[in-house]
């Protein structure tokens, strides 16, 4: 299966347009298109690797203001947004040294890559697999060691189910997004569960296939008076999004032999470790990316690293904006 949106370049929002800001595609081999934005070069390059199921749109408003210290590329992984698909062909390494090409052909300097989630995990490829083109990382919130195999099906089985989830919505042919959220729970405490209720999943289903009946052959979306512009983005990014990256995940073809401590180890660039809030639940598990000490062990094995802690959730660049801005400012004074 191919990207409908593949090499998709539309109208950059307001903010990054003012700022100077370009969408392009890199040809990084093997067929693979990368789609990116890229700021002026207002200092010190900072490449910017979305969460899976996310594109490089989610960092819309920290790219803007981040672009006053740094030139800022925000990118689209392989089987997200405007990018190549690949279905069959994810793992740690070949996702990695695609973004490794890219660096060499269009950043051409040591970068600091920060990277949310398993975009943070491909940043930690990145320091430990091309050391020259990294200058520093920023784990925001990555699944350092819960994302390991069998670790993430068998004990942190939280995220592992609901990527099983996805897999089985967004493969189904007649797929409709809305039920992404259909019978999905989201502990919030030890006592209390958030979960929509069907009517409510019916009622955002009207919603998105009238988005999509308005806008053919476009990209997904949503809007409503009640509903935030991240609601939109949501069904943007899950309808620009192979769902066989998460299968890699589901099934185990994404992990190879990549050791997040060998990875470690080797990496000699400062590290900024961001960690969001987390739980243990029975029964889920991990509810989180990592735990304390998940951090502690990421610190033993990369002494270099400074740990920020957030009371945001796992998307901190979006829900503490400021301290994501001015952690990365400080950052880049420190390396």
């Amino acid at each position: 299966m191919s990207n409908p949106f593949e090499g998709r370049l539309e109208p950059l929002p307001g903010r990054l347009q003012h700022r100077g800001f370009e969408q392009s595609i890199a040809h990084v081999g093997d067929g693979v298109g990368l789609s990116y934005v890229r700021g002026q070069a207002n200092g010190p390059p900072l490449v910017l690797i979305p969460a899976q199921m996310g594109t490089w749109r989610t960092y819309e408003r920290v790219a803007a203001e981040l672009s006053d210290s740094f030139q800022v590329f925000a990118i689209d992984v392989t089987g997200h947004g405007a990018s190549t698909w690949t279905p069959g062909r994810y793992t740690w390494d070949l996702v990695g040294a695609q973004l490794r090409r890219l660096l060499e052909t269009v950043v051409e300097r040591p970068a600091i890559i920060s990277g949310n989630s398993s975009g943070g995990v491909l940043g930690l490829w990145l320091a430990a697999n091309a050391p020259d083109a990294v200058a520093g990382l920023v784990l925001e919130d990555a699944p350092v060691f819960s994302v390991e195999w069998p670790r993430f099906r068998d004990r942190d089985r939280f995220v592992y189910r609901g990527l099983v989830h996805a897999v089985e919505v967004l493969e189904r042919p007649d797929r409709r997004l809305a039920d992404y959220f259909r019978g999905q729970e989201l502990p919030v405490s030890p006592r209390r569960t958030k979960r929509l209720p069907g009517w409510a999943v019916d009622l955002i289903d009207r919603g998105v296939r009238r988005w999509e009946n308005a806008h053919p052959g476009e990209p997904s979306g949503f809007s409503a008076w009640w509903a935030p512009a991240s609601f939109g983005d949501l069904f943007r990014s899950l309808s620009m999004f192979d769902p066989d990256f998460a299968r890699a995940f589901v099934d185990g073809r994404m992990y190879g032999d990549f050791s997040h401590a060998e990875a470690l180890r080797s990496v000699a660039a400062p590290i900024l470790l961001m960690h969001a809030r987390w739980m243990r639940l029975e029964p889920y598990g991990l509810v989180g990316a990592l735990d304390d000490d998940d951090v502690r062990h990421v610190q033993e094995l990369a002494p270099q690293t400074r740990v920020v802690r957030s009371r945001a959730n796992h998307v901190v660049h979006r829900y503490d904006r400021a301290l994501f801005v001015r952690e990365l400012r400080r950052f880049s004074t420190e390396i």
